[in-house]
């Protein structure tokens, strides 16, 4: 069993940045690959990156490749999002999500994914 803890949204302006922080805690945190989602508004929950278990492989979907970047600190049970040039359709609620397998897959989709967090939400305003 897997518990992940998302921190760091917030409300900001089109292009600034924020950092997402996902705090994992139960099985080994460096035996599998991470990623993150999110989910706007009437939309349905679409994957956003994803990192391999030892950090070494990464996958990003088009609308944030060059933006964004994700990382992780296997000590610390901690991965991250590094969000840069903010855009308002970036505007969702971000979640973290631990992957059933330690390598990167080519793409993804939710079903990929074992647990999840509950959420945090960031909001970009024009």
């Amino acid at each position: 069993q897997v518990q992940l803890v998302e921190s760091g949204g917030g409300l900001v302006q089109a292009g600034d940045s924020l950092r997402l922080s996902c705090a994992a805690s139960g099985r080994a945190f460096s035996s599998y690959a991470m990623g993150w989602f999110r989910q706007a508004p009437g939309k349905e929950r679409e994957s956003v990156a994803a990192i391999s278990w030892g950090g070494g492989s990464t996958y990003y979907a088009d609308s944030v490749k060059g933006r964004f970047t994700i990382s992780r600190d296997n000590p610390k049970n901690t991965v991250y999002l590094q969000m840069n040039s903010l855009k308002p359709e970036d505007t969702a609620v971000y979640y973290c999500a631990a992957d059933s397998v330690r390598y990167i897959r080519t793409s993804y989709s939710v079903n990929d994914m074992e647990y999840w967090g509950k959420g945090t939400l960031v909001t970009v305003s024009s």
